[in-house]
Formats: structure tokens, C-alpha cells, sequence
């Protein structure tokens, strides 16, 4: 659910009530450090920081990012250091770090079972994300938007704090990224973890066939109507040439069930009615995201989740699917939105830049690594070797996921990053109208946008009543 949505007080809720609560795992590194530039509200992160068992480290992050009462409101975030084949030990021990309390936190007196999600895009983090999620003991770990077939044979190594190396998709060249968890330690005993399951996020039955030979114990079947980012399209239309959703896309169920693992089915499913389908079909439950993306719980700001559930309400809230707009070439789900990035005029005045980087691409040119993103400023990328024309309506997800989540960076003159909602199809104008009074929104909310609560939504989708 994109950057800080999803973040430990909403997993944590879905967790306690029987569900698998789902921690986003995108950005952690940047989102941990803004919050401890603000005060570390709560003071959660220190709490989770005296449990983290490599306490010089904890420290150490401490040190260099909190602010006592929190950095004027006017003033800028310090960035992280952007990522690279070879990063600094700083933003090595920050992820790791980051990554630990916000499962730490999740668990914390928690029975239930939490799991975690991150992008196989966005590779450079892998290694030191999913080893700060070990040491606070994550349960599943999850992951789409590419293959991510290095993942079970990585957890492996990692559990038994042994070296691993992590090979990166290098366009016009090879690249790696080697870490050994054990040097953390220097000669210390480190504590004993249990391997998490490892579901990954597919389109696909065929994708599904591939990684069930490779030690999955399970996936998570996305359809088109997901929010976030989808597979590509592979239909093409027979008047425009254009690829859309089709015959190809669709999932052979009997082919996905002879693999005789489980799987929960992500596509337009919140509801009780969904959950029957979604068993009818093979599946062991659903994944859902918008319906927790607007409850109390959740990470977006409360002007952004009010205005979501008052204009979906209201059947007046569209959801496109944008095929170019996301820098990884995945189409992307985003809702129509006054104010936030897909209004023209906010994109046309937003000023590039690229001081976060999570979507680069990495590449080789005359045998040197150069990391490009089609969102930078148009210039950088056609210095890098980019053609202008891959610039072109191309959004800063990582910088407007971040506002959405109150985060945004500022700037000299008052200006600050506008926020960007991915949400999937289910809250369009066109399924509530269609769905009616079954709709969660029109169960959980009302037409002034009602709030609602994790255990709420939970219920409904169990039971379809309030």
C-alpha cells in the first residue's frame, strides 16, 4: 500500500484480530529517519530501539537522526544517502535498523503473525531489509513487481547469519551486492531466527509454475484491479494495437491449484462476497489493501483518508490505471485527486528532482554503474544516456508516496512534494455504485467520510456486516 501505509499500528491491528498484518516495507530507511527528525512521536522508535540486539548500532542511528522535539515544520528533511551497488555502512545499518522496529513493533506483545511486503524492483535494499526483519522475527515475508526468485535461497543464508550475494538486473551489464550479517557482530553470538514464509506476489500461473519449484511456501495472486503496481498488460487490442487486459491475463485456476500450495487472491475482493469467490476458486482467503488504506489505522494523512472515503462514498472518485507514469515501466493504480499529483496543474509546476532514488534503474555504460530514473530531471537523464522521450509523463512516486504519509520534503520558498494515492479499483466510483449497499465504504463510512477501524473493516469482510 505503498510507502507508510501500512505501517506497525495497522498490521499490528490486522494481526491481533487473526489476519496476517502486513507491514509495508518500501523506504523504511528515509520514513524512519524523517521520523526521528520529528521527535520520533510516541517515542516508538526508541522503544523498539532498546530491544534491538546490536545496541551500539541502535545508538549509533539515534545519534545521527533524532531531533529532541522535532526539526522546525518549515524546515527540510535530511535525506538518507541514495542507494548504490556499494552503500555506505550508514544507510546499511539504518535499514537494517528500520526494518526491526517497525516489525518489532508490530509484535510486540502481539500472538498473531506478521508479515512484511517489499518490491523486488527495488533491489539495492534487499539484503539488509530482510535481515532487520529476521532479527525482530517477521513471520512472511512478501513480494511483487518482478521475480523475485533469489528470495527463498537468501532467507535461507540470512537465518543462519551466513554471507549472501544478491545479483542486481543490470541493464548492458552485471552487478552484485555481497553483505555478510555475521561481521555485525564482531565475534558475538548472534541470536537464533526462524525462516519466514515466503509468498510472493504473481500475476501470473505460469510466473507461479516457475517459483513453485524453488522453495515458495505460498502466493499471493494479484489480478489487474489491485492497487499499486500490476503486471503489464499482454492482450492486444485489435483496433489500437495497444495492450490491454485479456484472455492472456486471466489466471488458469486448475494449474494454479495442481501446484497444491496455498494462495490468497488480491483483485477487487473486499468483502465477505469476495472472500466465498476467492475460496470457490482454490484460494485459502484474500490479500486486501484499499478497504485498511482508509481505516484509522492506517499511515495516509486523515485529510487524505477522509477525502478518499467521502468522494468514493459519493460515487465520485476515479481509479486509472496509469501505464506510464510509475519509473519502473509497471502500470500503476492511482486515484484522481485535486491537489495531489495527477492534477495537470500540480505535475506541470512540480519542480524535478531525484533525492531518494528508489526507482532507478541501474545500468552499464562503458563499463561503469549509472543509476537513472525516467521521473529525474530531464537533463540528468539525457546526460546518463536517457532518451528524452522515456521522460515524459513520468511521476516521482517515491517522493509523493511519502507525502502521503505526512512526510513531504520541503523546500526553499514554501514549496513541498504533493502527495500521490494508489488505491486499487474497489473504492472507483464504479464499483461502489454498482456494489451498493454492500460496498465497505458504504457499510464503514458515510457520505461526509465517517472514519473507521482496522478491527471494523476485519469484521466485514468475515461476516459482511458492520
Amino acid at each position: 500500500m505503498g510507502a507508510g501505509v501500512s505501517r506497525w499500528p495497522l498490521a499490528r491491528a490486522v494481526s491481533r484480530k487473526g489476519g496476517l498484518g502486513v507491514v509495508s516495507g518500501t523506504a523504511l530507511d528515509t520514513l524512519i529517519a524523517r521520523l526521528l527528525q520529528d521527535g520520533d512521536p510516541g517515542g516508538h522508535i526508541h522503544q523498539a530501539a532498546r530491544y534491538f540486539p546490536l545496541p551500539e548500532m541502535a545508538g549509533r542511528m539515534i545519534e545521527r537522526w533524532y531531533i529532541p522535539g522535532g526539526k522546525p515544520e518549515d524546515k527540510a528533511y535530511r535525506n538518507v544517502p541514495k542507494w548504490t551497488p556499494d552503500p555506505p555502512r550508514e544507510l546499511v545499518e539504518l535499514t537494517i535498523f528500520a526494518n526491526f522496529c517497525e516489525i518489532w513493533l508490530a509484535k510486540f506483545r502481539n500472538p498473531g503473525w506478521v508479515g512484511i511486503n517489499y518490491l523486488e524492483k527495488i533491489q539495492m535494499p534487499h539484503l539488509y531489509s530482510l535481515y532487520g526483519s529476521l532479527l525482530a522475527g517477521v513471520d512472511a515475508v512478501l513480494m511483487g513487481a518482478g521475480i523475485p526468485d533469489q528470495i527463498p535461497g537468501v532467507l535461507d543464508a540470512l537465518v543462519r547469519h551466513q554471507p549472501v550475494t544478491y545479483r542486481l538486473d543490470v541493464k548492458g551489464g552485471e552487478a552484485s551486492m555481497t553483505f555478510d550479517p555475521a561481521a555485525l557482530w564482531e565475534g558475538k553470538t548472534p541470536p537464533l531466527l526462524s525462516r519466514p514464509l515466503f509468498l510472493p506476489i504473481v500475476a501470473s500461473h505460469i510466473l507461479a509454475q516457475r517459483l513453485s519449484k524453488l522453495g515458495v511456501d505460498g502466493f499471493v495472486v494479484e489480478g489487474p484491479g489491485a492497487g499499486g503496481h500490476n503486471a503489464p498488460p499482454r492482450t492486444p487490442d485489435p483496433e489500437t494495437g495497444q495492450k490491454v487486459y485479456g484472455e492472456k491475463d486471466k489466471i488458469d485456476w486448475d494449474k494454479l491449484n495442481a501446484l497444491n500450495l496455498p494462495y490468497w487472491i488480491a483483485d477487487r475482493k473486499a468483502s465477505a462476497e469476495g472472500m466465498e469467490e476467492a475460496r470457490a476458486l482454490g484460494g485459502y482467503g484474500i490479500q486486501v489493501g484499499s478497504i485498511f488504506a482508509l481505516c484509522k489505522e492506517s499511515g495516509l494523512t486523515s485529510e487524505l483518508k477522509q477525502q478518499l472515503r467521502r468522494n468514493g462514498y459519493r460515487c465520485e472518485l476515479e481509479v486509472r490505471t496509469n501505464l506510464k507514469g510509475s519509473p519502473t515501466g509497471f502500470p500503476f493504480k492511482e486515484a484522481i485527486l485535486e491537489g495531489s499529483l495527477t492534477d495537470p496543474d500540480v505535475y506541470k509546476n512540480r519542480r524535478r528532482v531525484c533525492n531518494l532514488g528508489y526507482l532507478a534503474a541501474v545500468l552499464s555504460l562503458d563499463g561503469s554503474i549509472v543509476i537513472r530514473c525516467p521521473a529525474e530531471p530531464v537533463k540528468d537523464y539525457v546526460r546518463k544516456g536517457g532518451d528524452p522521450k522515456d521522460t515524459e509523463g513520468r511521476e516521482c512516486l517515491c517522493n509523493s508516496l511519502l507525502a502521503n504519509v505526512g512526510l513531504p520534503q520541503r523546500y526553499p520558498g514554501g514549496r513541498t512534494e504533493p502527495p500521490l494515492i494508489t488505491i486499487g479499483e474497489t473504492v472507483s466510483s464504479h464499483e461502489v455504485e454498482n456494489e451498493g449497499e454492500t460496498h465497505f465504504l458504504r457499510q464503514l463510512s458515510s457520505e461526509h467520510g465517517r472514519s473507521y477501524t482496522a478491527g471494523q473493516a476485519y469484521d466485514f469482510l468475515l461476516s459482511g456486516s458492520r
